[in-house]
């Protein structure tokens, strides 16, 4: 009886069920676009990130902020400027570690062994600045007339010739690039992982303190670098493996060392800059990055969390509409909907008023007529929610399928570690997070998961209830005598 009489009422109150399903449609429609174009917004950032961590990381370790490097520790080149030979060229080699800043190896023992932390690696970050060149001696040119004339000085003169020298001076060049060394017993972790090989192979576990070197494809095609090519750093030969490219955004070094080697480059035995930590539950992050900075003194823990704040431009600021102004948009919508579908199903019960005085004076009990009208409000709720499904699918379809460009902007990040950077860029603890700005170009996506798909259903229902509390309220107070009041 109640689904017969529940189907008949529907029927016949085509338009007006049809006005209130549709109101909850567009405000389901609504939060599903804005919580799938949120998403979006979450997958294009890690995907910005990523250029900043190596996959699979979940957070960085590098030494707490100190004061700027002495003058000591900037670079400083000396030539032989006795050298008779002017053809000879003159070249000199700096490697810096980036920032000037290192932790103990030991460190990365200690961090690997804190609660709530799967695995860490050390790495370590160089600046390499190699100037060559020559040095042209000038010619000396007599004036004319000038010396002693007669015997004497001019002027009291000492009688040396009087001239000038021209020509000569220095012609040299720089060039700065990035070195990272890689611990390659545990390939698994750092910013090589964030790199594909698309040439040759990367390194092996046995190659722990081997001259072998990966470079990166951008850096490799600048240089003309292939596998096989050699590389010299500091008067070292080092054989090209493997060429590497960036996944996602900018290389995090022109070429990778093991990370033995890079410390005999540097002078820096058993000394790391940069600390890739995995976390053992991806959901207990800040809880690691708190148990790490309160047992292991003196660095700085930087979660992808906090990377996230230094991204900026349209993506940021896309993603703050998203979250923010979306999201209360939203609401308001919802409520919206709503208190409109439970007015309208309150204005119907009004005009039903003869209808369920009739039901009442045969024998139906308030409970069964409040019943009824929130089965009907109900079923509204789920049309519209059937209905806000499909428009929600379809704008998250339709904003797929044009994939704005959205640009991210890296900055200097946030989270401690030295600022200051050596020639060539970076200069902010490690090659995971340089400081050297660059703009990403990322495809929005609205993806659509199962989450989402439920939080609708559940509005639709709530909906529904809402608006049938409404109406079954008022249903439940009409008594018998108001139905003979509207006869006619």
């Amino acid at each position: 009886m109640f689904f017969t009489y529940l189907r008949r009422e529907l029927r016949r109150r085509r338009k007006a069920a049809l006005v209130v399903a549709s109101g909850l449609a567009l405000g389901i429609a609504l939060v599903i676009v804005v919580n799938s174009v949120s998403s979006g917004m979450g997958k294009a950032q890690d995907k910005v990130l990523q250029s900043l961590y190596g996959l699979g990381t979940d957070m960085t370790v590098t030494k707490a902020a100190t004061a700027s490097a002495s003058s000591s520790q900037q670079p400083r080149f000396q030539f032989d400027a006795n050298n008779n030979d002017d053809s000879k060229t003159q070249s000199s080699d700096r490697v810096m570690v980036q920032g000037f800043t290192t932790l103990a190896s030991t460190t990365v023992t200690k961090v690997a062994g804190q609660k709530g932390v799967s695995d860490a690696v050390g790495g370590l970050s160089l600046n390499v600045v190699k100037v060559d060149g020559q040095f042209t001696r000038g010619q000396f040119q007599q004036n004319q007339g000038s010396g002693t004339e007669g015997g004497g000085n001019r002027g009291g003169g000492t009688g040396a010739p009087q001239g000038s020298v021209t020509g000569g001076g220095a012609n040299f060049n720089i060039n700065a690039y990035t070195v990272y060394g890689t611990d390659v017993t545990k390939p698994a972790l750092g910013p090589l992982t964030s790199s594909k090989i698309t040439s040759g192979r990367t390194f092996t576990t046995a190659e722990a303190n081997s001259k072998v070197v990966v470079a990166d494809s951008a850096y490799a095609k600048e240089k003309k670098l292939k596998v096989g090519s050699t590389v010299t750093i500091k008067s070292v030969k080092y054989k090209v493996i493997g060429i590497a490219t960036a996944t996602s955004g900018d290389a995090a070094a022109n070429l990778y060392i093991p990370l033995t080697q890079a410390q005999t480059l540097s002078g820096d035995k058993n000394k790391v800059t940069t600390i890739y930590v995995k976390a053992t539950d991806s959901k207990q992050i800040s809880a690691v990055k708190k148990t790490i900075t309160s047992n292991v003194s003196g660095t700085t823990v930087t979660t992808s969390a906090d990377l996230a704040d230094t991204v900026s431009g349209s993506l940021s600021t896309a993603s703050s509409l998203a979250t923010s102004v979306g999201k209360w948009l939203s609401i308001a919508v919802l409520i919206a909907a709503f208190l409109v579908a439970g007015l309208l199903t309150s204005s119907a019960v009004s005009r039903r008023v003869r209808e369920f005085g009739t039901l009442k004076a045969l024998g139906w009990k308030s409970g069964r007529v409040t019943r009824q009208v929130v089965g009907e409000a109900v079923v509204n709720g789920l049309v519209g929610g059937v209905l806000g499904i499909a428009l929600g699918l379809a704008g998250a379809y339709v904003v797929t399928a044009i994939s704005p460009t959205l640009s991210a902007s890296l900055g200097n990040s946030a989270g401690g570690g030295a600022r200051a950077g050596g020639p060539g860029g970076g200069g902010f603890g490690g090659p995971g997070r340089q400081a050297a700005a660059k703009t990403l170009d990322v495809a929005l996506t609205a993806p659509v998961n199962a989450t989402t798909i439920g939080l609708a259903v559940g509005l639709a229902v709530a909906g529904g209830l809402i608006a049938g509390a409404f109406g079954g309220w008022r249903a439940s107070r009409l008594r018998p005598a108001d139905a003979l009041r509207r006869v006619e």
